[in-house]
């Protein structure tokens, strides 16, 4: 029987030396972020299929007859693995979007000739270029999500009736379009109404690099009134309040990230703005549309306006899509992803 093993480029070197899977690391694993890496392990190795990081491939030790590689957007490893006749390039996945990593998407040509599979969050080439690209090697991304059932702080009825944003501090240079300075925008604008607490890194460097664009110093005032400091818990943090603002780095089809299911685990109400094509794929009722309201300060007033059945209507349609089928696509979305057919192999 032919010797199959998997392993996965992850995104950062923090995880290389099988750090991914690593459920101690409270910082790597920071509300539970590696569990998918974790389960899918688990469920290759009940097969007898090892599953290590990249940086193990080049161990003896750890090689199999058929060694299947993927890569969660790193582009220094492929090349060289490309000429070995051990080494599948199964699949390449871009969880940034063009906004973050446009050289990544520049790529495409090259990878959908290089990998097996390309992983994008659509495949429509909105905000990105299909020139060059095999398109039939792109698939849908659907993000990987560690849990099935909401948290148990979802139960909180002790929240403040104010907005929470958690996000780093980003400077998007010249790139566009972006959501960073609509997030500063709100921020500023609620503000306003003594609404809204920042949590995040880099928001009181004010003399750092990603502090050097306008509408940072625009809403300098507003950013340190508001900001509370850095997170450790993203779902402790988010159970706390009844609203969060929930921007995306950029609107783009399809790209939804972990950013509304964090709320959605917590019990915060989304103020969502990003995907055009949201409503199908979380529902509608399980977060409020920013784009549908004129102003930050419109949608705030019509919050404060809002019933408590209506609020907690929210919460539930929240709840059920997390606990529904319809969130099997982001909880297994790893496990579909990579996947080895010993049937086809052998």
């Amino acid at each position: 029987m032919t010797r199959h093993a998997v392993f996965i480029d992850p995104s950062s070197d923090d995880f290389l030396e099988d750090r991914l899977f690593d459920a101690t690391n409270s910082r790597l694993n920071r509300d539970g972020t590696l569990l998918p890496f974790i389960r899918l392990r688990e469920r290759l190795n009940e097969q007898g299929i090892p599953v290590h990081t990249a940086d193990r491939l080049g161990q003896a030790r750890y090689m199999g007859e058929v060694n299947h590689y993927w890569s969660f957007g790193r582009l220094s490893a492929y090349q060289a693995l490309s000429a070995r006749p051990d080494v599948r390039l199964r699949g390449f996945i871009l969880l940034e979007p063009p906004l973050v990593l446009p050289q990544m998407y520049e790529k495409l040509p090259e990878l959908t000739r290089r990998f097996e599979e390309v992983h994008v969050h659509n495949v429509l080439g909105d905000g990105y270029s299909l020139a060059g690209v095999d398109c039939g090697r792109l698939r849908k991304l659907y993000w990987p999500q560690p849990y099935n059932t909401v948290a148990s702080s979802w139960e909180r009825d002790d929240r403040l009736n104010r907005a929470v944003v958690i996000s780093g501090n980003h400077n998007p240079l010249w790139r566009r379009p972006e959501y960073y300075s609509k997030r500063i925008e709100a921020v500023s604008a609620l503000n306003r109404y003594n609404a809204v607490d920042l949590y995040g890194r880099g928001w009181d460097c004010k003399w750092g690099r990603q502090s050097m664009w306008l509408p940072y110093w625009r809403h300098y005032r507003a950013i340190t009134r508001a900001y509370q400091g850095s997170c450790e818990s993203k779902t402790e943090v988010l159970s706390r309040y009844r609203f969060s603002l929930c921007l995306e780095n950029m609107p783009m089809t399809g790209y939804v990230t972990e950013k509304i299911f964090d709320c959605l685990y917590a019990g915060v109400v989304p103020l969502y703005l990003g995907a055009h094509d949201i409503a199908q794929l979380v529902g509608s009722g399980a977060y409020i549309d920013v784009s549908a309201y004129p102003s930050w300060d419109a949608l705030w007033l019509a919050i404060q306006k809002m019933p408590e059945d209506r609020w907690n209507a929210y919460r539930a349609a929240g709840r059920d899509f997390i606990e529904g089928p319809g969130f099997m696509a982001y909880y297994h979305s790893l496990e579909r992803m990579v996947q080895v057919d010993l049937e086809l192999e052998r």
